[in-house]
């Protein structure tokens, strides 16, 4: 909004013209609102008029004379009926037009479509050799013509001397998977007989001193399942056993603490191995050389201890409890020494 700059009774009477001005153009848009209203009720009012008058109209001009209320009623409602149905019929004829109309787009749809089709198998016709592929192109090109005149357009073919292996084969990675999937079913199916395997294991129930003793075990058993059996052999030997879990032992091999939830079998496949010999092997030997190479790894293989976690507990700050570890797959324990299965010889 501009201002206005000179003596302060000027400013206020170009404030006060203003002010008039803008109550002005309300009223002129109001006003032109309420006409806008009174319009469309009027063409609403005309549409319903014009229906009427037309009936008024015929019946003012097939009544002739007196008549009685009832025949004019009767006249009335039968120049409404016919009045109806021509509105109706016209309505109809418009609709059947529509449909003409939506019905011949559709033809030249399909026609378009089909001229498509045509095209495409006349291309895959084109991979014929010789005096065939001369003649089939002349019968293209002469129904080409006959269908609107379409272009010629001819087929890129491949090149036998590209090598291809490495784009997408539907066939080839079928076979692939179907390669991948039996291998995989050999693999499980070697693992199961695997884990199916009997293993001796030597231990030794701890509690101070050693009392050795040997389970035969499934090489995929746990290291829990072990020790219930342990427990279940040493229970009658040993009273505090008595009210025990297999949850309350502990089982250490090579000086580590080894995870419940660990198998044989996940120790023997990864040759895992410990601070003092190997974790693979569960029955306890000497290792005895004529000739001794520190560069090797020894085969000597030691007890495991199976203990109470409560004797752990009050004797861990002694020897030999105090070289105890829990096992870390992560870590590697005496990596100086190469790994070497004894029977692999």
């Amino acid at each position: 909004m501009a201002h206005y700059k000179g003596a302060a009774s000027e400013g206020g009477r170009a404030m006060q013209l203003m002010k008039k001005r803008e109550i002005q153009v309300q009223d002129v848009e109001l006003r032109k609102k309420k006409i806008e209203e009174e319009l469309k009720v009027k063409n609403i009012e005309n549409k319903f008029a014009t229906h009427y008058d037309a009936v008024e109209n015929q019946l003012k001009s097939s009544t002739i004379g007196l008549v009685t209320l009832d025949e004019m009623k009767s006249r009335q409602e039968d120049i409404v009926r016919e009045r109806e149905q021509k509105l109706a019929l016209k309505k109809e004829e418009k609709y059947k037009e529509k449909n003409k109309l939506l019905e011949a787009k559709e033809a030249l749809k399909n026609k378009q479509k089909r001229q498509i089709q045509t095209l495409s198998f006349n291309l895959d016709e084109d991979e014929e050799e010789g005096s065939e592929n001369e003649s089939s192109e002349e019968k293209k090109s002469s129904s080409w013509k006959s269908e609107d005149e379409a272009p010629v357009i001819k087929k890129i073919k491949k090149n036998p001397n590209v090598d291809t292996s490495f784009l997408p084969d539907r066939e080839r990675e079928e076979q692939e998977n179907q390669l991948r999937e039996k291998l995989r079913q050999e693999w499980q199916a070697k693992q199961a007989q695997l884990k199916d395997e009997n293993i001796n294991v030597t231990y030794s129930y701890w509690d101070g001193s050693g009392h050795r003793k040997t389970l035969t075990m499934k090489k995929g058993h746990s290291i829990y399942q072990f020790l219930q059996k342990c427990l279940e052999t040493c229970r009658p030997e040993f009273t505090e056993l008595k009210s025990v879990t297999a949850d309350q032992l502990m089982y250490v091999k090579e000086d580590l603490i080894l995870p419940q939830h660990y198998t044989f079998y996940d120790f023997i496949v990864t040759k895992a191995r410990g601070k003092s010999g190997p974790l693979f092997q569960f029955d306890a030997f000497d290792d005895i050389r004529i000739t001794n190479d520190a560069s090797k790894e020894t085969v000597e293989s030691h007890a495991g201890k199976v203990l109470l976690r409560s004797w752990y507990e009050r004797n861990k700050h002694i020897f030999p409890a105090s070289r105890w570890e829990p096992f870390d797959p992560t870590k590697t324990y005496g990596n100086r020494y190469t790994i070497k299965d004894k029977n692999a010889e």
